[in-house]
């Protein structure tokens, strides 16, 4: 017998957002901004297109609750409803700018084509430079009538206050990892073990869960960078280099934050079990390992790494040399024999 509590839009682990989004549409108070907050995969983008599928339903299930099959639920879904702009950092960069912006501003001038609503999906935000936000302001303030601006950011800390106050704030938390596995068994049919480790390595984040079951390969290639992590470990300083000398230029920047990201999660969970923590491991696959290299490498030593990690985030943003920045970091790193 299934446990898993449905909200009215079926979402997974927001039912209190959906349920409070849901009233707001079907008595006609929708609000003119929302800003979602949370980690990627929490499902913010989920919950706003769930939004713009309520209010422009051509045949609505019930007040507030969206078909799911009619035309323009089909195309919100598919992010390709005419009425729909969507605004994130073009391809290869990493900011929004104000040219986008006033882009955007344009297009929400313009009366709807054939929904009740225009729609306009701000994509991690925080990524908008100063400019771009204070841009955004002018149609925060004075929204033209039938336009709805849906904003997703980490967090709310992150956007200038300005912006923030202007917007209805929905703060999204990860699920507990216990009913995230739960929930992929009985509503998506994935193995338990699978569901198990895939609760793990989201960290609760039902997006980034389903993500990884439907591309095995991240979890592959995760599992690939834990390998070169532990053979670096192992490895005295000159094969370090070579390692990078041989793998630097085949990465993207993109694949080097994911990388980063892997390597962070195993030092986090080697801090944890440093720690004698009983919080959650995002690796639980590898605690055997973790506790094994615990009694060898302290909490400092591993808080350490993580602040090197986090910071190396900051340096491929500024665009510094991949070939330097992993000599930076591994150079610091202890050496573990086996």
């Amino acid at each position: 017998m299934t446990t898993e509590k449905h909200s009215v839009w079926g979402v997974f682990a927001h039912e209190w957002a959906a349920e409070l989004l849901a009233r707001h549409a079907a008595n006609g108070e929708v609000r003119h901004a929302y800003l979602f907050t949370g980690p990627p995969g929490a499902g913010r983008r989920t919950l706003a297109l769930k939004l713009a599928q309520a209010v422009n339903c051509l045949n609505p299930a019930a007040p507030g609750v969206p078909c799911n099959a009619c035309r323009a639920c089909l195309q919100l879904e598919r992010l390709q409803h005419p009425d729909l702009s969507i605004l994130a950092p073009e391809e290869g960069s990493n900011t929004i700018k104000v040219e986008q912006v006033r882009a955007l501003q344009h297009a929400l001038s313009l009366s709807p084509y054939e929904a009740r609503y225009r729609v306009a999906l701000l994509l991690n935000f925080e990524q908008a430079t100063i400019s771009a936000q204070n841009a955004l302001l002018k149609t925060l303030e004075e929204a033209p009538e039938k336009v709805i601006l849906l904003l997703t950011a980490e967090s709310a800390e992150n956007l200038l206050p300005t912006i923030v106050s202007r917007c209805e704030v929905l703060r999204l938390r990860p699920a507990s990892i216990e009913r995230l596995a739960e929930t992929l068994r009985e509503r998506w049919d994935v193995p338990p073990d699978e569901a198990r480790q895939l609760a793990h390595l989201a960290g609760g984040r039902p997006g980034y869960a389903l993500r990884l079951h439907q591309e095995p390969g991240l979890v592959t290639q995760h599992e690939d960078w834990l390998a070169d992590l532990g053979m670096l470990l192992a490895a005295p300083l000159r094969e370090r280099l070579a390692w990078v000398d041989a793998n630097h230029k085949r990465s993207s920047r993109d694949a080097l934050r994911a990388m980063f990201q892997t390597w962070l999660s195993f030092w986090r969970d080697l801090m944890l079990a440093s720690a004698g923590s009983d919080a959650p491991l995002t690796n639980v696959d590898h605690a055997a390992d973790l506790r094994a290299l615990a009694g060898r490498i302290d909490f400092a030593t591993a808080h350490a790494r993580i602040a090197d990690l986090e910071q190396a985030f900051t340096r491929l943003d500024a665009n510094v040399n991949a070939r330097l920045l992993l000599e930076t970091l591994l150079l610091d790193w202890p050496q573990i024999r086996d």
